[in-house]
């Protein structure tokens, strides 16, 4: 899925932390630390069909709405299962960042996707994308585990998350809402 991979980066030091009022899209989000990986659970509502959302996130080479990735190709498909390669690259104050990976998604048609780094810049990363119909649209849930490999210092990384996740998914409702008639296409 091509926006799992933005949330390597969403990885913070402190033991939890919370983003709980509704805002544009009814976004919430929730990081929790958990020894050394990082749980982060985010919710939104897009105003789009359920089989629009799987279009969207289904389409691993589109990188323009995913902050800071640069670089995205599918290198090998197998029935439901797909191996994308990533490459993503940001500027945390004044530390750059570039992160490599190869994550396997297994799809679930118009359900979601569930996804596995197998190889990469991280000691683990796994998670799932859900979709549920509902009267405003879809929900899309997103829920991972980060065990990061990483230098850069734990107070730099919590920054980018409090200054940065709730954006980064923001963009990604944003971009299905903008992306709805060509998404429509797909799902005739």
């Amino acid at each position: 899925m091509k926006r799992t991979f933005l949330c390597c980066l969403l990885i913070g030091s402190q033991s939890c932390f919370a983003l709980t009022e509704l805002t544009a899209y009814d976004m919430q989000v929730l990081i929790e630390k958990i020894g050394s990986s990082f749980r982060i659970q985010t919710s939104f509502i897009a105003p789009v069909s359920q089989c629009e959302a799987y279009a969207f996130l289904t389409d691993y080479e589109d990188i323009k709405a995913t902050p800071g990735l640069v670089e995205s190709k599918v290198r090998k498909r197998n029935g439901n299962r797909v191996t994308v390669e990533r490459l993503i690259e940001e500027q945390v104050l004044l530390f750059p960042i570039q992160l490599r990976s190869e994550v396997e998604y297994t799809e679930l048609p118009n359900q979601g996707l569930n996804f596995i780094q197998t190889k990469g810049d991280h000691k683990a990363y796994s998670g799932t994308w859900r979709l549920q119909a509902n009267e405003k649209g879809v929900l899309v849930r997103y829920a991972s585990s980060i065990t990061p490999d990483s230098v850069i210092p734990a107070g730099i990384i919590e920054y980018f998350i409090r200054n940065n996740i709730r954006k980064s998914f923001e963009k990604i409702a944003e971009e299905m809402e903008r992306s709805r008639e060509t998404l429509s296409l797909a799902c005739r």
